[in-house]
């Protein structure tokens, strides 16, 4: 059996791995609703589905945001399918907390959440990442965090992205 100081080693090095993810969709329309009422919605612009882990800092959020920013996923006048970002297309941005991002199912039947950051220090990190994305000028929508949310997408291409930092 390995000395206890090997598992807290491998704990606090999956810990240390864990990074912020985001999974990126391009989308014709998205909205989200919470108790059946919309409470956000956009039309051309990214589907942002948001995880925060516990060991997310501000670089993480700052690296993320402009990733979101900047990926070019938009196609241009020229025909090709990745040449504009959502900035210069002054596309829309719907921001979803989803801490589910963050299920292990590698064991038994139900999923473990331990890499996801507590709730407070999420929501914290969300509104972080969330005001960040509004200093760019364009629309932000968003769910509500912790809610029960049901969200509609009308996927684009459809082209879908996991980013991690």
């Amino acid at each position: 059996m390995p000395p206890k100081n090997l598992f807290i080693a491998l704990f606090l090095l999956d810990l240390l791995l864990s990074a912020m993810r985001v999974i990126i969709q391009r989308v014709l329309s998205s909205q989200v609703a919470v108790e059946g009422q919309v409470i956000g919605k956009i039309g051309r612009g990214l589907n942002l589905l948001v995880g925060i882990s516990a060991a997310d800092t501000e670089a993480e959020l700052d690296w993320m945001v402009r990733k979101c920013l900047d990926l070019r996923l938009f196609p241009g006048e020229t025909g090709d399918r990745f040449d504009r970002s959502i900035q210069e297309i002054n596309g829309s941005l719907l921001v979803i907390s989803q801490f589910t991002l963050y299920g292990d199912c590698r064991k038994g039947r139900r999923p473990s959440f331990d890499q996801a950051a507590p709730p407070e220090l999420a929501e914290q990190r969300y509104n972080q990442f969330v005001a960040k994305l509004c200093q760019s000028g364009l629309t932000v929508e968003t769910g509500k965090f912790g809610a029960m949310m049901q969200v509609s997408i009308e996927n684009d291409g459809p082209v879908t992205l996991i980013l991690e930092r």
